[in-house]
C-alpha cells in the first residue's frame, strides 16, 4: 500500500468515525478496536492508526496506555475551551480574509446562511453553519490556521448534537447577517468582533 493511498484511506476512515461520535452513534468511552475497524473498511492496521491519531487531533478520542483508543467525553470547560479558541482564531482568519473578499464570496456566504435558516435537523444546519465560516475564513490563506479552526469546528459540531439531539428548532442567524453586513460596508474589524461574540455562545444551549 502506497502512502499517498494509505492517507486517502485513513482520511475516509477519520471521517466516517468522525461523523459517527459527533451523530452520538458511538458514545463516549467506547473502545475504538483497531482489527474490528481494519476488517470494516478492507484495510489494513497503518491507515487505521493513522486515523485514530487524527481523531485524537480533534479531541474525539483519546488513546490511552494499554487501554487502548475510547471515545472521548466532553465537559463545560472544554465546551468553553474550545470556544474561547473558536472565537480568537476565527477572528484572527477574518482579519487577513476580509481584504480578499469579493462579493461572489459573500454572495454564496449569504446563500450558505439562507440554507441553514431552511434546515430542517441539526445536521442539515451544522453542515450550512461550518460551509458559512469556512466561505468567509478560506481566503486568509493560512492552511495551518484554517486547519486548527476545523478541527475546532468539529469538536464544537459534537457539543452542538449533544444539546439538540432531543429538540431542535431551525434558528435564524442574525449574527451571520451582521457579520455579512459589516464586511460588505467594509468593517472588518466589526465583522471579527461580531464573530468572535458569535463562537463563544458554543457553552450555551442555543445554536452558535
Amino acid at each position: 500500500m502506497t502512502t499517498a493511498r494509505s492517507d486517502t484511506i485513513a482520511a475516509q476512515i477519520s471521517r466516517t468515525l468522525a461523523n459517527r461520535i459527533i451523530a452520538g452513534e458511538i458514545e463516549a468511552g467506547a473502545k475504538l478496536r483497531q482489527d474490528h475497524i481494519a476488517e470494516e473498511f478492507g484495510a489494513s492496521h497503518v491507515p487505521v492508526r493513522e486515523a485514530f491519531r487524527r481523531l485524537e487531533s480533534q479531541g474525539l478520542v483519546v488513546s490511552e496506555p494499554r487501554r487502548g483508543v475510547r471515545v472521548a467525553g466532553f465537559s463545560l470547560d472544554e465546551v468553553r475551551e474550545v470556544a474561547e479558541m473558536r472565537a480568537a482564531l476565527e477572528a484572527l482568519a477574518l482579519r487577513h480574509a476580509a481584504p480578499h473578499l469579493t462579493r461572489a464570496i459573500l454572495d454564496q456566504a449569504e446563500e450558505a446562511n439562507r440554507t441553514g435558516d431552511r434546515a430542517g435537523d441539526v445536521q442539515a444546519w451544522e453542515e450550512a453553519n461550518r460551509t458559512f465560516h469556512r466561505i468567509i475564513l478560506t481566503p486568509c490563506g493560512m492552511p495551518r490556521l484554517l486547519k486548527a479552526i476545523d478541527d475546532l469546528h468539529t469538536a464544537s459540531a459534537r457539543f452542538l448534537f449533544s444539546g439538540w439531539r432531543t429538540e431542535w428548532e431551525t434558528p435564524t442567524d442574525r449574527d451571520h447577517r451582521a457579520i455579512l453586513d459589516a464586511l460588505r460596508a467594509g468593517q472588518a474589524e466589526t465583522a471579527a468582533s461580531v464573530l468572535a461574540r458569535h463562537v463563544q455562545t458554543i457553552g450555551q444551549k442555543s445554536p452558535q
